[in-house]
């Protein structure tokens, strides 16, 4: 057997075991697996995520958030997914069109217990490690000088500039200027409430938080919103970004919102991207090199 292949065949295996490793973490917990459909009429709505359409079929979902949900709304318990989830046209060495994400949900563990699952499974694929803890607004003004809280559109186009770059945006700044200080196993909280996405918003900011480590996002995390209206405000706000980026109009998931109407309980969830996981624990620098066949 050649080396190459004996490599792969050892990747494989260990992949499977990685598999296993998660279920029985959860299954320790009490966290029941389900196994939501990839495939759905509607489709998720975020600005800078597109969607893969099946034509005459529906869209394959980006994340099993919007199902998973509606299962909490019908009584379901705590629940988590290991699931294939799809985003056009993303390819790159931490990025594929087709990947796994793990996703779950807890209602009767508080922020600091979940924010310290999430660690906990992550220690599972790259050990022990300390944990930096830091809000969006610290990490902001550690890295680049300059304070969100009373920064002007032209104060992020001057920061753009003296890095070299054209683009004065914030997200797009932190992108490119604090997330590669992310160097050790760090944990962003408390970010500006216009990024909430599908978070609670309190005092000002949005109750979500993301793990890093070596530079590379590992998970997002939420608060999760229970209020439909704002839900669906948030939606139609979505929508009209995605308009002013010059993309296609999506349809929204009114299963989705219909099973808010019902009312979610209170409860915390989260995505983590098992095949970075696995990049980390095998020192990979490129996503293929973990998939069992990459995406084409």
């Amino acid at each position: 057997m050649n080396t190459s292949r004996e490599s792969k065949l050892e990747r494989l295996f260990d992949r499977a075991k990685m598999f296993q490793i998660v279920r029985l973490f959860f299954d320790k917990r009490g966290v029941l697996e389900v196994d939501c459909p990839a495939l759905s009429p509607y489709a998720s709505i975020d600005p800078h995520i597109d969607v893969m359409q099946v034509n005459g079929c529906g869209y394959l979902h980006t994340s099993p958030e919007y199902a998973m949900k509606r299962l909490l709304a019908e009584g379901a318990p705590d629940i988590f997914q290991m699931s294939h989830v799809f985003r056009k046209e993303e390819k790159g060495s931490f990025h594929s069109p087709e990947f796994t994400m793990i996703e779950w949900y807890r209602l009767n563990l508080k922020e600091a217990e979940f924010q310290q699952e999430t660690i906990d499974l992550i220690s599972l694929f790259i050990g022990p490690s300390p944990l930096h803890k830091l809000s969006y607004h610290e990490a902001f003004l550690k890295f680049t000088g300059l304070d969100i809280s009373s920064a002007s559109p032209s104060d992020y186009l001057e920061l753009a500039k003296r890095n070299g770059l054209d683009i004065g945006e914030r997200n797009f700044l932190w992108g490119t200027l604090v997330e590669p200080h992310f160097t050790s196993l760090t944990m962003i909280i408390d970010f500006p409430a216009e990024d909430a996405a599908l978070a609670k918003v309190e005092n000002g900011v949005a109750k979500r938080f993301e793990i890093y480590f070596r530079g590379v996002e590992l998970a997002n995390g939420y608060h999760e919103l229970q209020d439909p209206v704002d839900q669906k405000r948030r939606l139609v706000q979505s929508e009209k970004e995605r308009q002013k980026l010059g993309k296609p109009p999506l349809p929204r998931d009114l299963n989705f919102l219909q099973a808010l109407e019902k009312g979610l309980p209170e409860c915390f969830g989260v995505a983590v991207g098992f095949d970075r996981l696995m990049m980390l624990r095998l020192n990979q620098s490129d996503i293929t090199n973990v998939l069992p066949i990459p995406a084409q």
